[in-house]
């Protein structure tokens, strides 16, 4: 069981940065995969990023990709999401999500996904 909780949403001009963070409770953190997706009215839920357990393996959408980073704090159950070079396209609500199943073919779908948090709203003016 982990819960998740999103924050460092706000609003950023476009070419600024913001850093979201995930904070996981609880003593089983390491033992999921984490993930970043976000949802843009009108649209269904999109992958964004994804980490491994251990941090070893990243994963990106195409859109993303070269802008936005990913990366776990084990020690201190986070996952942080640095987001540079933002573009309107980018505003969303992100939302944080842990799955226990480690398989990369795995890590781009909602479904896969055990918990979710309550999500933080990023928008971007242009």
């Amino acid at each position: 069981q982990v819960q998740l909780v999103e924050s460092g949403g706000g609003l950023v001009q476009a070419g600024g940065s913001l850093r979201l963070s995930c904070a996981a409770s609880g003593r089983t953190f390491s033992s999921y995969a984490m993930g970043w997706f976000r949802q843009a009215p009108g649209k269904e839920r999109e992958f964004v990023a994804a980490i491994s357990r251990g941090g070893g393996s990243t994963y990106y959408a195409d859109s993303v990709k070269g802008r936005f980073t990913i990366s776990r704090d084990n020690a201190k159950n986070t996952v942080p999401l640095q987001m540079n070079s933002l573009k309107p396209e980018d505003t969303a609500v992100y939302y944080c999500a842990a799955r226990r199943i480690d398989r990369s073919i795995g890590a781009y779908n909602t479904a896969n996904y055990d918990y979710w948090g309550q999500g933080t709203q990023v928008t971007v003016s242009s």
